[in-house]
């Protein structure tokens, strides 16, 4: 087993259980009924992990650099997927920190709004780590 080999599993245990987070946490946020007593609790966990999501997702390429001198070349619908990806997770990371520093006083509606995008921008993540996976 190569040492790269190692590095990339390690960076992927970090990524897969960062995605876990951010779906599950604003899905459980929600359902199957609103638990907003919560929210904050539930938006810090959401926040690293999106940090966790963008931070493992650059070291993927650093990785790379490392061991092979370049990044993986990837073909154009890796890149947008790739794109839609780090869209999504500056986004949601984004939205966390937003609610977090200002959301304290929201209405009802507001929370439970803020939490089905963090909810959506994770499916999107997800959804387009497939594309990006398969057409490397």
């Amino acid at each position: 087993m190569g040492s790269e080999n190692l590095a990339y599993a390690l960076i992927q245990v970090l990524h897969n259980f960062g995605a876990t987070v951010i779906v599950g946490g604003a899905i459980f946020a929600l359902w199957p009924v609103p638990r907003l007593e919560y929210a904050r609790t539930y938006a810090w966990l959401i926040l690293i992990a999106w940090g966790a999501q963008i931070l493992s997702g650059g070291l993927f390429g650093l990785t790379s650099l490392y061991y092979y001198g370049e990044t993986p070349d990837l073909s154009s619908v890796a890149i947008a997927a790739l794109a839609v990806k780090v869209t999504a997770a500056i986004s949601g990371f984004l939205l966390a920190a937003f609610y977090l520093s200002r959301g304290k006083g929201w209405d009802r509606g507001s929370v439970m709004r803020t939490f089905r995008s963090l909810a959506a921008l994770g499916a999107v993540a997800l959804t387009a780590a497939a594309f990006l996976r398969w057409f490397s």
